[in-house]
């Protein structure tokens, strides 16, 4: 309850950057998601490869070893459509990553933690240059500044439903900071809300707190 009204501290009349083509793969564009395992980065970049699964094959670059594929085919990815490929060897992720580009219609693509910062700039190129829509997830830290369009960093999880730490699930509330050229040199908090569907819904903008970050 005491983080439903912190949040509503950062409430804002801004709904018009929190459009629905905001969660939209865009042809040649990156995307960051950045955060800690447990705030729906994979969730949120399963859905938004699915968005891009009708013009042709989708790749998921597994560097952890966690994904499930049958996660992916619920979040709307059809199994005919998906390719996985792990590579934890930071030698071989980038030529690895490469050739996805070249074949698939998009990538998501976690990124180990030895990667070097010129490495994903030649990615970010490719990927431009093949128009293909690449998402970044590094698996520690950050991604180099100004390298995505958009990036999603993770701030906030609220869970509807156990507001007394007991009772039904309903579904799931995601807050993220949202920065980069996608965002008209703004950066805000957006609010996703996920119930368990293939889709997940975009709600609102939130203004940005004064530090910077949402409590939580």
């Amino acid at each position: 309850m005491a983080d439903a009204v912190q949040l509503e501290k950062y409430k804002t009349l801004a709904d018009d950057v929190a459009s629905p083509d905001l969660l939209s793969l865009q042809p040649g564009r990156v995307t960051g998601l950045v955060g800690h395992p447990g705030f729906g980065l994979t969730r949120l970049g399963l859905v938004m490869l699915a968005s891009r699964e009708q013009l042709g094959p989708v790749a998921y670059l597994d560097v952890r070893g966690w994904l499930s594929p049958p996660a992916a085919w619920e979040s709307g990815i059809s199994p005919e459509r998906l390719v996985v490929v792990r590579c934890d060897d930071p030698v071989r992720w980038a030529r690895v990553a490469a050739h996805l580009l070249e074949g698939v219609g998009a990538v998501y693509a976690e990124v180990p933690a030895r990667i070097k910062p010129a490495q994903l700039h030649k990615l970010v190129a490719l990927a431009r240059n093949r128009k293909t829509p690449l998402i970044l997830r590094p698996v520690q830290g950050d991604l180099p500044n100004g390298m995505a369009h958009l990036k999603l960093e993770a701030r906030q999880v609220l869970w509807e439903g156990t507001e007394q730490g007991h009772g039904r699930l309903g579904e799931r509330r995601l807050i993220f900071e949202a920065s980069g050229k996608a965002m008209r040199g703004m950066t805000r908090l957006v609010e996703v809300k996920d119930d368990g569907t293939n889709a997940l819904r975009l709600v609102s903008g939130l203004a940005v707190a004064l530090s910077g970050r949402a409590t939580g």
